[in-house]
Parts: structure tokens; C-alpha cells; sequence
């Protein structure tokens, strides 16, 4: 029987550099994967439908020398995640991922911000009710809250690295998968100020269609 080649749409394809603490601890919490460290390169692929995922991961896997942290298949797209302490094969990695879909990353989507937004001085009872279902770290009353969502989800794991890396924020709330990316950062005013303003620098130099 011939195998269908079914049509194959990148959402998107993210580099991280180097893994910032609170990201890599938040998604090695929240994985049921090999979990990356700190310092490590990482590249997350999206793609529809999601099921092609296994696939792409296969080849990765097979060529370079990475780890796999994240293979999700959920009701549109799929998610996946290599990472590893060498730079070079996580790039090539992610160059295998795309070749293998015959796209660049160019032909990913434009990120779509539906939300981006500083809530000031939260309190009490607000904190507690974030606390309930967070996915990093504390947040407090009094603090200064920063959500995100965007669209493709994954571009948000670039957006949280970028974040932690311009100021001293607790990572809160992470979510890279499914119909939209969550982001969810507290702490002083001045810190989340410059938190958002790298979220958003990052969000202009990435490139897309749509």
C-alpha cells in the first residue's frame, strides 16, 4: 500500500541559545521528557498535523547528538523539544527537523499576540489563587504581574528565556503547548518593566508568514 504524504504546516521553530535557570527547572518540572539543565541549547518545532512529530523527532534523534524533552500530540498540533550541552548539534538537529518537512524557518507563522499586559501591586488573595495551578515559581501579594499569551504556543519558551535573562523575575506560569503559548512572570515593578520590554524586542525580530 503507498503511504499519503499529507501536507505538513510549521508553525514554528525556535532556537534558545542558552537555558536560563527558572526555564530550564520550570520544564523539567512540567516534562515528561529528559529534562534539559541550565545552560543548554534547546529548539522547539511546531507543527500541524502533530502526529508528524514522531517522525521528525526520529530523524533528529538518529543524526545528532541531543536529548529529547518534550513529544506532544495534542487535538490540532504537535510539540516537540531536543536539547543538549553542544550549541552546534542543536542547531544542527533543528536544521534536520526542517529539512525533513522540506521548509526553512522563514516559512514558519508571524507570532499573534492575544494578550500582553503588567498588573500592578496584586493581592493577596490573587496571588494565592495563581499559586494554586503555577507552573514555576511563587508569586506574592504585592507583586507586579506580568501575562502573556501568543500565538503559535511554542514561540513562548523564547519569549520566557529572553525575559529572564534582562532582569530578576519569577517565572510563574509556562505553557508551550496547544492552541495558544502562557506566560505568567512576577516580581518589582522595574524588573517586570524590563521583562516585558525584552519580551517584546524578541517579539519583533522574529520573522513569519501569515
Amino acid at each position: 500500500m503507498a503511504l499519503h504524504t499529507q501536507s505538513v504546516e510549521l508553525r514554528a521553530a525556535v532556537h534558545l541559545d542558552q537555558l536560563q535557570p527558572q526555564f530550564a527547572a520550570t520544564c523539567a518540572a512540567n516534562s515528561d521528557g529528559y529534562f534539559p539543565v541550565a545552560g543548554e541549547s534547546a529548539f522547539w518545532l511546531e507543527v500541524q498535523p502533530g502526529i508528524v512529530i514522531n517522525r521528525i523527532l526520529d530523524q533528529a534523534l538518529k543524526s545528532c547528538d541531543v536529548t529529547p524533552g518534550a513529544l506532544i500530540t495534542e487535538r490540532h498540533f504537535g510539540t516537540l523539544e531536543v536539547h543538549g550541552p553542544d550549541q552546534g548539534q542543536v542547531i544542527r538537529a533543528g536544521e534536520i527537523m526542517l529539512q525533513s518537512l522540506g521548509k526553512e524557518s522563514k516559512d514558519q507563522m508571524r507570532p499573534q499576540i492575544l494578550n500582553d499586559e503588567i498588573i500592578r501591586q496584586i493581592t493577596d488573595h490573587h496571588a494565592m489563587m495563581i499559586n494554586r495551578t503555577r507552573a514555576g515559581m511563587l508569586v506574592l501579594g504585592g507583586d507586579t504581574l506580568y501575562t502573556l499569551e501568543v500565538t503559535p504556543a511554542v514561540f513562548v519558551t523564547l519569549l520566557a528565556n529572553e525575559a529572564e535573562k534582562a532582569a530578576p523575575v519569577r517565572l510563574v506560569g509556562l505553557g508551550a503547548d496547544g492552541a495558544v503559548g502562557r506566560l505568567r512572570l512576577a516580581g518589582g515593578d522595574a524588573e517586570i518593566e524590563a521583562a516585558a520590554a525584552a519580551v517584546r524586542l524578541a517579539l519583533e525580530q522574529l520573522r513569519g508568514k501569515g
